[in-house]
């Protein structure tokens, strides 16, 4: 299997399977890629609606241009616990893409990955701009987002600074919020069918959408209580009573 960057001719195919609505991993297949690959490739460059072989290829080298070589030290220097900084990067960009595709903006995915992949699960402004090489405005922008979202909580580091913090119970109050917001889109549909009239086309398609929100919200909420409860249960400790051998 092939390595490296993309040609432009890779690029041309790419288009070319994006224009037929062909699906990243047949053309991963034609070109002999992972799929991975492909999918980073076409998110980061406007989507597969938007992708211009031409485009990405001028702003792919242009992210060349403004990388700073590292230096041999740097480039050698393995991360915390002995990890392959180069497949940690690539990683990172694998999981940025598929947050992408779940409808965040490029930084904002950027952000969330950093948070994420960090054992300690929490960052500062200045840490996270130091890490993308990118201003403290975009960071604040993003994490704005985020926090809008529920998927970060911002707390106070030593009295001066903010840490932005990612955990377990994070995704519980942002699967909430979703569920809320199915519950907010059901009512408002239900304002509709008193309107336009019960008995209207319009009306009982608004009703069904209400229906299907409802059921939706219902079961979102119930999923996300029974996963807190058995996922971030606490195993009990065993007793050494418990593992004594039985006598016969």
């Amino acid at each position: 299997m092939p390595g490296g960057r993309l040609t432009k001719q890779e690029r041309q195919q790419i288009a070319l399977g994006l224009a037929d609505s062909q699906p990243y991993a047949e053309i991963a297949r034609g070109l002999d890629r992972p799929t991975s690959t492909i999918t980073r490739e076409v998110m980061r460059n406007g989507g597969p609606t938007a992708y211009r072989a031409d485009l990405a290829h001028r702003a792919t080298e242009r992210r060349a241009h403004r990388r700073r070589p590292a230096s041999p030290r740097q480039e050698a220097a393995p991360l915390t616990h002995g990890r392959d900084a180069a497949a940690v990067a690539d990683y990172e960009e694998t999981l940025t893409t598929v947050l992408m595709g779940s409808g965040l903006p490029r930084m904002t995915a950027r952000v969330l990955t950093c948070l994420f992949v960090s054992d300690t699960g929490s960052l500062t402004a200045s840490e996270l701009a130091r890490h993308l090489q990118v201003s403290p405005a975009s960071i604040s922008k993003a994490i704005s987002f985020l926090e809008g979202q529920s998927l970060v909580r911002r707390e106070r580091a030593d009295g001066r600074r903010d840490r932005y913090v990612v955990d377990n119970e994070l995704f519980y109050q942002a699967t909430l919020a979703g569920a809320r917001a199915n519950t907010e889109l059901a009512n408002t549909a239900r304002q509709g069918v008193q309107v336009l009239g019960p008995r209207t086309p319009a009306a009982a398609r608004l009703e069904n959408i209400a229906r299907y929100m409802d059921f939706v919200g219902e079961s979102i909420a119930r999923a996300a209580e029974q996963a807190r409860e058995i996922l971030h249960a606490q195993p009990a400790p065993t007793s050494d009573v418990d593992n004594r051998p039985e006598r016969g």
